[in-house]
């Protein structure tokens, strides 16, 4: 095996303990669930877009309602959705805070600032793009933690001194978003490129935990 293939096979193979396997998996299952609702409220039950569907169905069934009758029931299932995603944010919130405490659980060799400093001890080019993977996951947690401060800031809107910042929080609630996507679309994209070029193996490690063979 030469220098730069130990170098690469080194820096990208890293152990995973269960609780980190674990915290990753549900991680991955709740953020798409709060995605999933994101998508059903922004399109499939808008409002304003559903108005005229449930009058039509009411009048077909023999009812009669005015369009603001009909605007309050489109915007009930609007409101069940939204509210969905306020207590999947609730976990988002309770994993973050998870994550922070299993850093400093993980033994020695799995912390994350040990698998930096390993992978600065190489210099093939595979080395140097680990290093700029783990980076890009401190970019993921900072966006995470964003996500995660503004939503609490809009769930306690009834909370009277955060009125005056409510409006700010949401829009960066809502920018922030497409810098998620922006990670998880690079991050689908690498693991996928991994597994058919020369690091294989990475996602079923995140399963199973064990470091592959050379």
């Amino acid at each position: 095996m030469s220098t730069t293939r130990t170098d690469a096979f080194i820096a990208f193979n890293d152990a995973h303990s269960l609780a980190l396997r674990i915290w990753h998996w549900t991680t991955f299952a709740v953020i798409t669930t709060s995605i999933v609702l994101v998508l059903m409220g922004t399109f499939m039950f808008k409002t304003r877009d559903n108005v005229g569907m449930v009058q039509e169905q009411l009048e077909h069934k023999g009812a009669t309602v005015t369009k603001d009758q009909a605007r309050s029931v489109a915007h009930e299932y609007s409101d069940k959705i939204w509210m969905t995603h306020k207590f999947v944010g609730y976990g988002l919130c309770f994993l973050l805070l998870s994550r922070i405490l299993l850093e400093a659980a993980q033994p020695g060799e799995e912390k994350y600032r040990a698998k930096l400093k390993r992978a600065l001890m190489f210099q093939s080019a595979d080395a140097k793009h680990y290093r700029l993977v783990k980076q890009g996951y401190l970019l993921f947690y900072f966006l995470f933690f964003v996500m995660a401060a503004t939503g609490l800031v809009l769930a306690f809107e009834d909370v009277a001194f955060l009125d005056p910042i409510h409006e700010p929080m949401g829009k960066l609630h809502e920018f922030t978003q497409y810098g998620i996507y922006a990670f998880i679309l690079i991050h689908l994209t690498g693991v996928v490129r991994a597994e058919i070029g020369s690091h294989d193996g990475v996602v079923s490690a995140m399963f199973h935990g064990k470091k592959r063979k050379g």
